[in-house]
C-alpha cells in the first residue's frame, strides 16, 4: 500500500555550486584570480589569455589575398554539344538558361575543350583556351571574347 513517507520527490535536487561542500574551500574553481570571482568567468572574451600575447598574435602570418583575382565559370565543349542546336548563339545569358552558370552574379566566363563538338556555334566567352578555339573553328563556328567593355571580338589564331 501507498505510504505518503515513501513518495518519491517529483523535483530533482539542484546541485549547489561553489559554497563548499565535496570540494573543499575554493569549490573546484582554484585559487585566486578573475575566474575564481563571481562573474569573473563570464566577463572574458573567447581565448582570452589573461594579458599573455594571444596566440593569433604570437604565430606568423602566412600567405596573402589576391585582390586581382578573375574567377571564371568554366564551361566544357561537351556541356556546349548536349545542351545547344547548331547554328545558335551562345552567351552568358543562354549558358544561364541551360544551367551551365549557377551564379547569381555577372561572372566572367571561359570555354575549355574537355570534348569534342561537331555544331556550328557562335560562342561569346571572356575567354577560351587554344584548343577549344581550334575546336569551334573546326566545327564550322565562331569563338568571339567579350572584352571588359562588353565589345566583341573576335579571338585571334593561337591567342585565349
Amino acid at each position: 500500500m501507498l505510504q505518503l513517507h515513501e513518495l518519491e520527490s517529483l523535483k530533482k535536487k539542484r546541485k549547489r555550486v561553489g559554497r563548499g561542500g565535496s570540494r573543499g574551500g575554493t569549490s573546484g574553481r582554484g585559487h585566486k584570480g578573475q575566474r575564481s570571482r563571481s562573474g569573473g568567468r563570464s566577463g572574458l572574451k573567447p581565448f582570452f589569455e589573461g594579458g599573455q600575447m594571444p596566440l593569433s598574435r604570437r604565430l606568423p602570418c602566412r600567405g596573402f589575398t589576391n585582390v586581382f583575382k578573375k574567377e571564371y565559370c568554366l564551361v566544357g565543349l561537351k556541356d556546349l554539344e548536349e545542351r545547344f542546336d547548331t547554328d545558335m548563339i551562345v552567351d552568358r545569358q543562354a549558358l544561364r538558361e541551360k544551367g551551365l552558370i549557377k551564379s547569381n552574379k555577372e561572372p566572367l566566363v571561359k570555354i575549355l575543350s574537355n570534348g569534342i563538338i561537331t555544331k556550328k556555334l557562335t560562342v561569346h566567352a571572356d575567354a577560351f583556351s587554344k584548343s577549344a578555339i581550334e575546336a569551334i573553328k573546326k566545327a564550322g563556328g565562331q569563338a568571339l571574347i567579350l572584352a571588359l567593355t562588353g565589345e566583341k571580338k573576335i579571338a585571334p589564331e593561337g591567342q585565349e
